[in-house]
């Protein structure tokens, strides 16, 4: 008699416990996921403001290249844009 009342006690205690997990587990795999998806944005922004900085800088360059800018102002927008 007192293992059928240990085994009706314990039973459900076991399942009760079981379920928590489960339920913690799955919601560190949605959080875990949605960082990521915010990391992928994060990153390809940056991806994209590093080439429009870069294409900037190159259209800079041939500008100095072919004569249009001096040197001296070459190097104030290039400051400009690195520093915005």
């Amino acid at each position: 008699m007192e293992k059928i009342i240990f085994f009706a006690l314990v039973i459900p205690i076991i399942g009760f416990v079981l379920y928590l997990g489960a339920t913690a587990i799955m919601k560190g795999f949605s959080a875990k996921e949605a960082n990521r998806s915010e990391k992928d944005e994060t990153t390809l922004q940056d991806d994209f403001d590093k080439e429009l900085l870069s294409n900037e800088l190159n259209k800079l360059n041939e500008l100095l290249q072919s004569g249009v800018l001096t040197q001296e102002e070459f190097q104030k927008a290039k400051d400009k844009i690195l520093n915005s």
